[in-house]
């Protein structure tokens, strides 16, 4: 039977003192549904405070409107974070919900997310409305109608695009599934005021992206400034920029035609960060914009990830000097498994120079490069695929023989399909697959569990800066001792691996270690 999530909706107590309080840290935990009116809002929202007589409460988006209630035109729930517990981990449902949000349904009937996640279908369909009050289909027409009602809101983009990015094939589709939804045509909501519209002008399409508070957006962009590679990628104190191609966002094959984008914080004191896509098709606009926020870990629960690690003596401390601590993840698994390889027994600089050349002699070069904002140094390139890897004359670029070797294993096996990073692997399943390829060990695969699909209990136990840190003025602890001592932080041992990582770098006098041989 699948595990229900460590965190569901709150109780109704804490649910009213949070509406109440408008308590951000609850912000898309639950949402709050007016009987009177027909509205369901998120527990932020600036609208005069309904009776507690009229309220009910339902933990997402898809259980309010599956029961009949409509998106606060004021509060907005499309710019709510996701929940965190249902989207993360190993449980069914978690599996589901991540192959949702990659557009599944769009184009395959339940049956097959159903096999994806070894499930019958009438099984799934039951957990669905067990856990989250609504079935998989109502999840998924949920989760695009929200994203289309905040592109018609803070865009000027054409309907047509909106419906498309949206993942309707048609505008006369979106247009009844809209109205019937919403009681309103799409072109009516673009009548109404309700935020300021960016558009397409020349600063692209700017989207906001939500999080919940705390969130330490500088620890993050500092993560990503240490190894952003040169001509690819660009991090300054600010911002985190990268060229994205139409091909690897549409398959359009143009290759070298850059498209690219910018995250940075949201002016003011609102909770979220802020979007630029520029030259990306509306077709893949949900997808990339799914990508940013797992690589910046917008939807994770702060409450719940502090609720386990603060009763660790050792993370305590460090939990309390960086409340918002969050899983950096990287754009790509490829991307990710190449820097892991040559990230092997050497520091993270180095680590960096030696990756930037192989990026630079094997990446796709743009047609025209350019620089993301005044001053930026111009992105130049992408990352290299595993198909030009596969059989690639490695040598000369700083790596060892045997390293060069499982760069190019890796390749071959990420297009046989012998490896993959598909978003419906448990944990343990994700590393099996990847410790059987000569050259990948615990370290390397766990460490790609952690950057590239950001699983929230990725533990690489075999790095040796986490083995020192217990406790620093005695010996370092085996992987096995360390493991036992990380059980007590399950299902969040991937955020203590963070905080430690920064505490020991942070300390004075410390070096980065190097990795255990694979």
């Amino acid at each position: 039977m699948d595990a229900a999530p460590a965190t569901a909706l709150p109780p109704p107590d804490v649910c009213e003192r949070a509406r109440l309080s408008r308590d951000a840290r609850f912000d898309g935990l639950f949402f709050t549904a007016v009987r009177s009116t027909g509205i369901y809002c998120r527990p932020v929202c600036p609208a005069p405070t309904p009776k507690r007589a009229n309220v009910a409460y339902y933990g997402n988006a898809a259980a309010a409107e599956a029961a009949g209630y409509r998106p606060c035109l004021r509060c907005r729930p499309e710019l709510s974070p996701g929940d965190g517990a249902w989207r993360r981990g190993d449980a069914a449902v978690a599996r589901a919900l991540k192959l949702i949000d990659e557009g599944l349904l769009a184009e395959q009937p339940l049956s097959v997310l159903a096999e994806r996640v070894h499930l019958g279908e009438r099984q799934l369909r039951r957990l669905f409305v067990e856990r989250l009050g609504a079935p998989p289909i109502g999840v998924h027409g949920t989760r695009r109608l929200l994203f289309a009602k905040q592109l018609l809101t803070e865009t000027a983009l054409p309907i047509t695009d909106v419906a498309l990015a949206a993942g309707f094939g048609s505008l006369r589709r979106f247009n009844t599934t809209f109205r019937d939804a919403y009681r309103m045509a799409p072109r009516d909501l673009r009548k109404r005021p309700v935020a300021a519209r960016d558009g397409e002008g020349e600063e692209g399409l700017v989207l906001r992206l939500g999080y919940r508070p705390p969130y330490d957006f500088d620890a993050l962009l500092a993560f990503m400034r240490g190894r952003a590679l040169p001509g690819i990628e660009h991090v300054d104190d600010a911002s985190y920029a990268r060229a994205v191609l139409p091909d690897e966002a549409d398959g359009s094959g143009a290759a070298g035609r850059a498209a690219w984008l910018r995250v940075s914080a949201w002016p003011g004191e609102e909770h979220a960060l802020r979007l630029e896509l520029h030259g990306l098709p509306p077709a893949r606009l949900l997808e990339v914009v799914n990508r940013v926020r797992r690589m910046f870990d917008l939807d994770a629960d702060p409450r719940a990830i502090g609720a386990v690690l603060s009763r660790s003596p050792r993370l305590a401390p460090v939990l309390a000097a960086h409340p918002g601590v969050r899983v950096p993840s990287s754009w790509d698994g490829f991307e990710a498994a190449v820097r892991a390889i040559v990230g092997q027994q050497v520091s993270t600089a180095a680590a960096r120079t030696v990756t930037a050349r192989l990026a630079e002699r094997f990446g796709t070069a743009l047609e025209t490069p350019f620089a993301p904002g005044t001053g930026h140094p111009a992105l130049t390139h992408r990352f290299p695929t595993p198909a030009v890897l596969a059989d690639a004359d490695l040598s000369g670029i700083g790596l060892t023989r045997s390293r060069a070797e499982t760069l190019r294993t890796v390749a071959r096996a990420l297009l046989d399909g012998k490896v993959d990073f598909r978003p419906e692997r448990t944990l343990e399943d994700f590393v099996a697959r990847w410790t059987a390829l000569r050259g990948i060990g615990p370290w390397t695969a766990q460490y790609l569990a952690l950057r590239a699909l950001g699983h929230p209990d990725a533990f690489p136990a075999e790095d040796l800066m986490l083995q020192r840190a217990f406790p620093r003025d005695a010996p370092r602890l085996s992987p096995r001792a360390l493991i036992e001592r990380a059980e007590a932080w399950r299902p969040w041992r991937a955020y203590a691996v963070i905080l430690l990582w920064r505490d020991l770098v942070s300390m004075p006098g410390d070096k980065p270690a190097k990795r255990k041989p694979q």
